[in-house]
């Protein structure tokens, strides 16, 4: 290994040199190309001014003859010979007051070299090529996906492959040499894989396999067979498994193994009821809250979930049309919302965030508005009417302004505490500044708006002016993709936790977006997760949005 690493440098080496010696001779050639261009712009300009000179010169010349000419005819000749004169000067002045002669140049002085691009030429020659490499190992890579084990018969299947360093630790940059040989074990047939780099340490195998049988699948990293590789798979046609087809949700565990994301079979616990972690399988789990139903804690299809410095846990229950409000121990304290269209009424409420004074802030999706009431319950106003399409995610910031997340028009509002319009900014694309069907909001502490952008697959982080700062995530389900984003957290340490709905699971983020570790849910998975938030004694609450429940987990920070 330490011989064939000297070898690739040696070739690198010779690389550079190639690359930089066709370069300067590049530059050698555009010197001469410019040169050339000087010395051909200056004789032109050169040439029009000698032409102008040499008319201008012919005309003096003509003229100082003949007033030389009259000058002798005047002293010397006779009289009949300065009236002859006198006619022939009057023709010639009249001839010479019609003359159209340009007395001033016809051509200017204006010749320089533009070295503009120089500057721009000369940062980009500093950053010009980069030496890649990475501390990606085969023993150490992980691969994780239904498609390591099975898979469906003319249907593309999608790998994940985690690279890892020595130390086990994820490498965080791409460009590893990854392949991977697809065998039929019957037939003996080769299939080839299609990789792709994700820039950042991951990356997608994907493969489709024309009929049933056992296949071999291998993956190589730098030519070595990673962790787990070869692994066996089983393919099946799509009559065997079109009877309890649906999508399932995985989530990647430790080991590169994903679980299986179930709906939980509705308790028969009383309303209001919550569960201590008691499943003999060790997650952090620390307690479920509410089970399917319409009554006093109960859910419906939980979208949006936020707490208090109390420790009260507010939940939009949103195909119930109601709020409700929990203490720590998950006993409901209240609920409140009438169904209807009118103010003060919830059709469809989603997000939800708490405002400085203590009052409810509800995003209402289908009454197209955002209400506001006060911690019993009593409505006191609205705001965004005749605004918003589809409210989804709220929150509030530093300055107290209230930011809604438009999920129908793509774009974010900002409110005063009174109602009043500050700024929007965003539309629908896929751009840095845009948004596919955004849904939930969080503040960082440096007031910097943290959006999920769902269908976009990423989350994007934006100045409090709502100015673009970065965004991470790409679509995947490997560390630090996502299905489909939702819920957004911040905690103390501007860490970013996120509910990836599609992937039904929560990673964590550092604040520039690197990938730090997951939430362990695997005692009991989530199924299409919502809104998230972080209590006063620093658990994870989440509205589990399929499982019609909230579950809280332990979290280190």
């Amino acid at each position: 290994m330490a011989a064939d690493l000297a070898n690739r440098r040696v070739e690198a080496e010779d690389q550079i040199s190639e690359c930089f010696d066709t370069l300067l001779l590049t530059l050698e050639q555009r010197k001469i190309s410019l040169l050339a261009e000087l010395e051909s712009t200056h004789s032109q300009k050169q040439a029009t001014l000698a032409r102008q000179k040499e008319l201008l010169e012919t005309c003096l010349a003509n003229l100082s003859s003949s007033c030389e000419f009259t000058e002798k005819t005047l002293t010397r000749g006779s009289e009949t010979e300065v009236l002859l004169v006198k006619k022939q000067m009057g023709d010639m002045l009249t001839q010479y007051s019609n003359m159209q002669i340009q007395r001033t140049p016809e051509e200017n002085n204006f010749l320089e070299f533009c070295d503009s691009e120089f500057n721009l030429a000369k940062k980009c020659l500093l950053n010009l090529g980069s030496v890649q490499s990475n501390s990606a190992i085969a023993f150490e890579t992980t691969a994780s996906g239904e498609g390591l084990k099975q898979c469906v018969a003319g249907r593309q299947m999608v790998v994940s492959i985690t690279t890892k360093d020595c130390r086990g630790d994820l490498v965080k940059v791409g460009h590893s040499t990854i392949s991977a040989e697809l065998v039929c074990v019957s037939s003996l047939a080769i299939l080839s894989p299609q990789i792709v780099d994700h820039k950042n340490g991951s990356y997608d195998l994907l493969y489709a396999v024309n009929k049933e049988g056992i296949y071999q699948l291998s993956i190589f990293l730098y030519g070595q067979h990673i962790k787990g590789s070869p692994f066996r798979v089983k393919a099946y046609t799509e009559e065997e498994t079109s009877s309890g087809d649906r999508p399932i949700s995985k989530i990647p565990r430790t080991t590169g193994v994903r679980q299986r994301a179930t709906k939980r079979t509705p308790s028969a616990k009383s309303a209001g009821s919550c569960n201590r972690h008691s499943n003999p399988i060790e997650d952090d789990l620390v307690m479920r809250v509410g089970c399917r139903g319409r009554n006093k804690g109960e859910f419906t299809n939980p979208q949006g979930i936020c707490c208090s410095s109390t420790g009260r846990i507010v939940v939009t229950d949103s195909n119930n049309q109601c709020v409700q409000v929990f203490n720590e121990q998950g006993d409901c304290k209240l609920k409140f919302g009438i169904r209807g269209r009118s103010a003060g009424q919830l059709q469809r409420p989603t997000g939800v965030t708490i405002m400085q004074n203590g009052n409810y802030v509800i995003a209402d999706y289908d009454n197209k508005w955002v209400s506001v009431f006060e911690p019993n319950g009593k409505f006191v106003n609205r705001l965004g009417v005749g605004k918003l399409l589809g409210p989804k995610g709220v929150a509030v910031n530093h300055d107290g302004h209230i930011i809604v997340v438009d999920n129908k028009s793509s774009c974010v509002f900002i409110f005063q505490a009174n109602g009043k319009l500050i700024s929007k900014f965003g539309s629908r694309g896929n751009s840095e500044n845009q948004f596919a069907g955004p849904h939930f909001v969080a503040v960082d502490s440096k007031n910097h708006i943290v959006v999920s952008d769902f269908h976009n697959h990423c989350i994007k982080i934006f100045d409090s002016d709502g100015s673009f700062i970065m965004s991470f995530g790409s679509n995947g389900e490997g560390n630090g993709q996502f299905n489909a984003p939702t819920g957004v957290a911040v905690d103390a340490q501007d860490n970013i936790l996120v509910a990836d709905w599609g992937n039904s699971r929560i990673q964590v983020f550092d604040n520039n977006g690197s990938f730090l570790s997951y939430v362990n849910t695997m005692a009991e998975p989530l199924y299409g997760p919502q809104g998230l938030a972080l209590t006063s004694d620093g658990h994870i609450i989440i509205a589990d949005s399929g499982n019609h429940c909230c579950k809280m987990y332990k979290y280190l920070q």
